[in-house]
């Protein structure tokens, strides 16, 4: 019933010609192979039978440094959005800006913006299904279509997503990226990466991977493979206790915004219900709530400071509630007093009374919570209601 764990570096082999035909064996693995078919079947589950395999890597940025170096050499153009994850708009700026690739960041949301940023060497539209910063939600559909009438691929990290939630591939995109260390492994204690998609455009991926030596250890693929079996449980439970999560925390006195693509007055919110799986307990909108506290700068380390039950990490995708003040540690560009917070498999009663009590803390610690700006009463509806 388990999968094995290949803990070999090279395999032998009964004579030449089956070395020649597996030449692949040096840089290959049983057991991180059977993790990337197992994902790969995962986002491919709606493309009737369309092939769709997987890569795996050492790391999710290890995944993404692969895509770039497969198709974005010296003088070609990438569009990515001006909203991303830190590390990889790190590397489009700095290692590979230094090798000649050059990148426009773009409102991805606007499609005009999009058109206007596409160049004839443009080789790679770059998109987040649920933005790392302020949970965007891009309209998938459009943007493959931009990208492939300029020639280009559309490349989707859907790491704050997963197949749970969305699935790229049945929306136009050509590849799927994973930092599995956080959904997909589940439980904070592998790290490791994939890139998801059809053959041909997979192959190039393939290559890089070989030649740089980008592997995925044997006990961490075990791990990780481990983590699809439970993947889908949890993160809808994730989504679930999201949902009601930020529903309730909007209308707290002490908070000034809350971004959650589940909230009706969310601007991704319609986008995402077309493009985001449903089942019996209505969309799902993803795990991850930013909340965003009256008081400035400072209301944002005193909230995280302020909570008992989740634990203080930059990690998100586990079982346990992580929170985190994320202008002054992975997204610098965000709202100076945003905290994020990536919801685990905690009770949901014990998530709000929690932050309530804390909000309600460091609101007499700073002299005074403003109040929140009128909201119109769908705003903190219930956002599990079924669609």
């Amino acid at each position: 019933m388990g999968l094995p764990v290949w803990r070999t570096s090279a395999f032998a082999f009964a004579d030449a010609a089956e070395h020649a035909g597996l030449a692949s064996g040096h840089v290959a693995n049983p057991t991180a192979e059977a993790f990337a078919a197992g994902l790969a079947a995962l986002e491919g589950a709606g493309l009737d039978g369309d092939p769709v395999e997987g890569e795996a890597f050492g790391s999710g940025m290890a995944a993404v440094t692969a895509v770039f170096l497969a198709f974005a050499r010296s003088g070609a153009h990438v569009v990515a959005p001006s909203s991303m994850y830190g590390g990889t708009r790190d590397l489009l700026t700095g290692t590979l800006g230094r090798f000649g690739v050059d990148t426009t960041f773009a409102d991805l949301g606007d499609a005009d913006a999009v058109r206007a940023a596409m160049r004839p060497a443009t080789r790679l539209v770059w998109a987040e299904t649920l933005g790392a910063s302020g949970l965007e939600v891009p309209d998938l559909p459009l943007l493959a279509e931009l990208a492939h009438e300029a020639g280009a691929l559309l490349v989707a990290d859907s790491t704050l997503a997963t197949p749970v939630v969305c699935r790229p591939l049945e929306h136009g995109a050509d590849l799927v990226v994973h930092a599995a260390s956080t959904f997909i492994g589940g439980h904070g204690d592998a790290t490791g990466g994939a890139v998801i998609g059809r053959p041909e455009p997979l192959e190039a991926v393939r290559r890089v991977r070989s030649e740089t030596g980008s592997v995925l250890a044997p006990d961490e693929a075990f791990l990780l493979r481990r983590g699809l079996e439970t993947l889908p449980v949890r993160v809808r439970r994730q989504c679930d206790t999201a949902n009601l999560f930020a529903a309730a925390v909007a209308g707290h006195p002490g908070v000034r915004a809350v971004d959650y693509p589940g909230l009706p007055g969310h601007p991704g919110h319609e986008l995402a219900r077309r493009l985001f799986t449903a089942g019996p307990e209505g969309t799902r909108f993803g795990a991850v709530v930013t909340v965003t506290p009256h008081g400035g700068r400072d209301a944002g380390p005193a909230l995280v400071d302020a909570l008992r039950l989740p634990l203080v990490a930059a990690s998100l995708g586990g079982t346990h509630t992580t929170v985190a003040h994320v202008a002054s540690t992975t997204h610098p560009r965000l709202d100076e007093a945003a905290v994020r917070f990536s919801i685990g498999l905690e009770d949901v009663d014990d998530l709000v009374r929690d932050v309530t009590e804390a909000l309600d803390t460091i609101g007499r610690a700073l002299g005074s919570a403003a109040p929140p700006s009128p909201r119109p009463p769908a705003q903190t509806r219930l956002a599990a209601e079924p669609h």
